[in-house]
């Protein structure tokens, strides 16, 4: 095991081929629910593991969807658990339970992302247009990049296109309507939403360079889609 910073440029150069990163990190509290490692090791340091803008899928992409279930999850974790491996720890996902852990609570003690109007995690750099696909779990203290002060860019956007662009109205003051969302985008009206990704996430102006691609955003509706009829 490496410690200080070298941990997490290790981890960093380990991923790149795939496209994924490491998104921070923190050091876990009882109330943080991380599990032990194998052997009864406490858990000292999570570093997030996830994507941001297009890199991920042009290799995910590229090594081949092989027809069976939840191709991206058994992907990802192939990668992941070898990076965590190779550092001596382990890694944990948002998917595979119950139980589930609690990612987004995770997210937020790790970097600069913040509740959005419309739901999902918001960064000042890459706004909407990333996301989570596991962590790796050390028992060593490693150093991690400072993100302190950054604050979320939706409490000086004014506008929040976002709230207005959606053609169904799915997103409410009292939460988001997925029955109206999903109807929506399994109708020919819908095509757009589901061929090109939500509306109202690509209303968003922050983060503009890291969209996703056309056949990440259907791959990700079609997904959604699927899990919520």
């Amino acid at each position: 095991m490496k410690s200080g910073t070298a941990a997490y440029a290790e981890l960093k150069g380990l991923l790149a081929p795939s496209g994924l990163i490491p998104r921070g990190g923190f050091f876990p509290e009882p109330a943080d629910g991380v599990p032990a490692l194998s052997g009864g090791r406490s858990a000292a340091t999570v570093i997030m593991v996830g994507n941001a803008g297009p890199d991920m899928w042009r290799a995910f992409a590229s090594a081949g969807l092989d027809g069976r279930p939840d191709p991206l999850n058994r992907w990802s974790k192939s990668i992941i658990d070898d990076a965590a491996a190779r550092l001596g720890g382990e890694a944990v996902y948002p998917f595979g339970g119950p139980p589930y852990l609690p990612f987004q609570r995770w997210a937020q003690r790790a970097e600069a992302v913040y509740p959005s109007p419309i739901g999902p995690l918001i960064h000042p750099t890459y706004g909407l247009w990333h996301a989570y696909r596991g962590a790796v779990v050390l028992a060593e203290v490693v150093d991690l990049p400072p993100w302190a002060g950054l604050v979320s860019p939706c409490e000086t956007c004014a506008d929040r296109p976002c709230l207005s662009t959606c053609p169904v109205g799915a997103f409410r003051p009292d939460g988001y309507d997925v029955p109206g969302c999903v109807g929506h985008i399994d109708s020919s009206a819908g095509r757009d939403c589901l061929d090109g990704g939500c509306l109202a996430r690509r209303a968003c102006p922050i983060g503009r360079q890291y969209h996703y691609a056309p056949e990440q955003m259907n791959f990700h509706m079609d997904a959604f889609r699927r899990a919520n009829r």
